[in-house]
């Protein structure tokens, strides 16, 4: 009796629509994961254990899997031909998974003008003083600031982040990209004088939109703390 009670503590097998989820406790030693999960699966005699393919997810908790151990329960379900791993997660990050997310959380600060032909890339947020010329293009995973004249084309959000935003002190774009969506027409930007602006994905529309920068922390309140 206490065996099945270590066991049920462990290793826990739920069913859902999408496929199996093995959570696992993340305090006791991996060995012992590996024991318990085999000894359930070698026992387990249920529709959904013995039926046809089903995916297999693994939640790790704040347990790091090695790629070894990650093999280590591949061999383990594989005695269960139709169980297939669909992938592993995790609450723990590697280094460099960090350092990743580190560099994007940056703010890149550079001062030139970029000319026709030129790109600026950076990683994390991109401050530029100074003016970005027509064929010129400037690009950055997270937000895009600009405190001169962008006339070129500017890229935000490379990795897919739509809440990321292009300001400019001038806002004439020969193009502007926010993630995936792309807005060349320039020439149905509405004008609104004077005044800083700033592109956005709207959340109705999904496309681009130009708004004064005072309406930023209307629309985009999480950027509170840089702006």
């Amino acid at each position: 009796m206490a065996m099945v009670q270590k066991l049920q503590h462990n290793v826990t097998i739920k069913g859902t629509k999408d496929g199996l989820v093995l959570l696992l406790d993340d305090k006791c030693s991996f060995d012992l994961l590996v024991e318990e999960l085999n000894d359930k699966l070698t026992a387990g005699s249920s529709q959904m254990l013995n039926g046809p393919v089903i995916s297999v997810k693994v939640k790790a908790g704040n347990r790091y899997l090695t790629a070894e151990q990650e093999e280590k329960l591949i061999e383990v379900l594989k005695q269960k031909e139709n169980l297939i791993l669909d992938h592993i997660e995790s609450e723990v990050i590697t280094k460099a998974e960090a350092e990743e997310m580190r560099k994007d959380a940056q703010v890149v600060t550079v001062s030139k003008v970029v000319r026709s032909g030129q790109v600026l890339d950076v990683q994390g947020d991109l401050l530029l003083i100074g003016d970005v010329n027509p064929g010129a293009t400037v690009m950055a995973t997270g937000n895009i600031y600009i405190l001169g004249s962008l006339k070129g084309i500017a890229h935000c959000g490379t990795k897919g982040n739509e809440e990321a935003i292009i300001a400019a002190s001038v806002m004439k774009p020969s193009q502007l990209r926010i993630a995936h969506h792309i807005n060349r027409a320039p020439d149905s930007y509405p004008e609104l004088g004077n005044e800083m602006e700033f592109a956005y994905i709207s959340n109705e529309e999904k496309q681009i939109r130009i708004d004064r920068i005072s309406a930023v922390h209307r629309l985009r309140p999480k950027l509170n703390s840089l702006l």
